[in-house]
């Protein structure tokens, strides 16, 4: 598949993630951040300490409570820290609830049931969380670890790095329903919010998602219907996984655009443009897949390296 980039930038915003693959990466680099990138103000609470933050919103916490009395706390946090309007904060949390209990119910059990057998060892089995997924036995054929892939940084977000152009969108949605696709990307959502939230609370450290979108190969525009379904799933990101995306990361953008870097910022919603980093990362840049990333110890200490230094 090849996109334009412009159209691709569109595409690719935190709730356009989408693979299952979850793995652990330790980052080493202590390299000052390159002069080249181009950065947005962030707005993420990740790496905050998470009692402190229960502490300061314990109010609203405890309020959306008696809304949701079987909520999870830190989801309660979640939802408080992205909509301070309380009102506002409510009527999200309701339409989450309804949607885990109607029709997103087989999602979120299909991807419990998943990680606890997953990690049931101690470890992760990729395997069992990959063909857990909605309609995994076609959609899996096009979507792998040559695209994408889910590792760890150093601090314990979770990074989310995709390479759209190394999936054939167009035959993809030749045997995929759009929605098929959509479910497929909820579900991968709900597991990356599950080990987001198990992170947290097991290790102190308010977790999230960070995102590196690599634009590298994009030349054609892409399927209608993979755009259908990636604006579907986006819609619902932010109200259904309030508060877990942090920084967005574009990279390897083509140099004729990087003079319009300020144009594109208004095409991403608002509350993505205010986590968007344009800059360069030469080790992806030449790799022709994503596979060497969970190989390769080389190619993955220079990517952590990299990773490491473009995050600071």
């Amino acid at each position: 598949m090849g996109k334009s980039a412009l159209v691709l930038l569109l595409c690719m915003s935190p709730a356009a993630a989408f693979v299952p693959s979850v793995r652990q990466s330790v980052l080493r680099s202590k390299t000052p951040k390159s002069p080249q990138t181009v950065q947005m103000a962030t707005a993420s609470f990740n790496g905050a300490d998470y009692k402190s933050l229960l502490n300061s919103n314990r109010a609203k916490v405890d309020s959306l409570a008696s809304v949701a009395p079987d909520v999870p706390e830190i989801t309660r946090l979640r939802f408080a820290l992205a909509f301070p309007d309380q009102a506002e904060a409510v009527s999200n949390l309701k339409d989450s609830i309804a949607w885990r209990e109607g029709a997103g119910r087989s999602i979120v059990e299909s991807a419990a049931a998943a990680v606890a057998k997953a990690t049931e060892n101690g470890g992760w089995d990729n395997e069992i969380v990959a063909n857990a997924a909605p309609h995994a036995a076609t959609i899996n054929e096009f979507i792998t670890s040559k695209s994408i892939l889910t590792l760890s940084t150093e601090a314990g977000d979770l990074l989310y790095v995709i390479r759209a152009s190394g999936i054939d969108d167009r035959a993809m949605m030749n045997k995929v329903p759009v929605q098929h696709l959509v479910d497929f990307f909820l579900y991968v959502k709900e597991v990356h919010s599950l080990v987001a939230n198990a992170r947290t609370e097991r290790t102190g450290r308010f977790c999230g998602v960070v995102f590196a979108n690599d634009i590298k190969g994009t030349r054609n525009i892409p399927d209608k219907r993979f755009s259908e379904a990636l604006t579907s799933s986006s819609q619902q990101y932010e109200k259904l996984y309030p508060a877990m995306a942090g920084q967005t990361m574009i990279l390897n953008l083509p140099f004729i655009l990087q003079a319009f870097v300020g144009l594109f910022k208004p095409l991403f919603p608002k509350s993505v443009q205010e986590r968007l980093v344009f800059t360069s990362a030469p080790v992806l840049a030449k790799l022709q897949e994503l596979t060497p990333l969970t190989t390769d110890a080389n190619t993955r200490k220079a990517f952590d390296a990299e990773i490491t230094k473009l995050l600071r």
